[in-house]
């Protein structure tokens, strides 16, 4: 009971919040065509698609981080943690890039479904274009389901009252999009969130680049679609565009042991081990000091210092 109350006496005290609402990668889990998935029997190990949402108490204003084809279920999420009642859009979705587990949702704002009117839609450049010329997502713009907004790399803007978003441009296939990642900025406090990259290697071909960023955050949320080479069987993993938790691990093992503690693994592909709270890998993951983000976890971006029960 007492933990009780102070867990709703911290979320009082937090005008602006961060919740991640998916950990997986584009397919979730149990993933089409693989029958032989636990999640399938017990839904508790399913994974919905990455995204994060914001949530400003303060306004009522609710952003997510990605359109997912799990969007119907993490913006009723984002709702219950808002306390937002009726039906009501999204205050602004942010993308990162043009696959299909990252912009698909945006399905369900169409007339086939919410009729949703002049939602933001920020994206990069090539990402917001390609939405404006290719069907079916042009005609969300022709009907103005959404309004797309082309956001500046690498400039921080104002999205709400002491809430920021500054998008920068990470190496990962760009088959029709640039990939972005985001820094989202709080008065307090502040959060890295780069779902897929090529490798840390190709970003920060220098070193220390990266180490930098995540000093510069309090919390990072870093790709980890795959746990090792071997994975999964019959297949070379070694040019799959990646990095795998073992070699980030191997990466960030200099990092003082508060820094190591800001990462928190996120996109874990069906076959990742580390997906399963009681699998030696996700052990491994925390011995080493590093976190593993979980559907639900909360993180306050203004207000005390809060870690929320996860």
């Amino acid at each position: 009971m007492i933990a009780e109350l102070l867990a709703l006496t911290l979320q009082a005290s937090c005008q602006i919040e961060l919740v991640v609402l998916g950990v997986g990668q584009d397919g979730g889990a149990p993933q089409l065509g693989r029958n032989d998935d636990p999640a399938w029997d017990d839904p508790s190990l399913g994974m919905r698609t990455v995204s994060l949402g914001v949530v400003h108490h303060e306004t009522g204003e609710r952003f997510l981080f990605e359109a997912t084809p799990d969007m119907r279920e993490q913006l009723h999420d984002l709702d219950a943690v808002a306390g937002t009642t009726g039906p009501r859009a999204p205050d602004g979705i942010f993308l990162t890039h043009a696959h299909i587990g990252h912009y698909t949702g945006l399905m369900f704002l169409g007339h086939e479904s919410m009729g949703a009117q002049g939602v933001r839609v920020h994206a990069l450049e090539r990402m917001a274009e390609f939405l404006r010329t290719n069907g079916p997502w042009s005609q969300l713009v022709e009907y103005g389901n959404i309004d797309l907004v082309t956001i500046p790399e690498e400039d921080a803007f104002g999205i709400a009252p002491n809430l920021m978003v500054q998008a920068f441009t990470v190496p990962h296939r760009q088959e029709f999009s640039e990939v972005a990642g985001y820094r989202i900025m709080g008065p307090q406090r502040s959060v890295l969130f780069i779902p897929d990259i090529d490798s840390w290697e190709e970003y920060d071909p220098e070193g220390g680049q990266i180490e930098q960023m995540i000093a510069s955050v309090d919390r990072a949320y870093f790709d980890a679609t795959f746990f090792d080479d071997g994975e999964i069987p019959g297949r070379d993993m070694s040019g799959f565009l990646h990095p795998f938790i073992r070699h980030s691990m191997a990466r960030f093992a200099h990092l003082p042991d508060a820094e190591r503690a800001k990462i928190r693994f996120i996109h874990f592909n069906h076959t990742n081990p580390v997906r399963f709270p009681e699998s030696p890998e996700r052990a491994i993951v925390e011995a080493a000091g590093y976190g593993v983000a979980v559907r639900g976890e909360r993180f306050c971006l203004s207000g005390p210092s809060l870690r929320y029960p996860e």
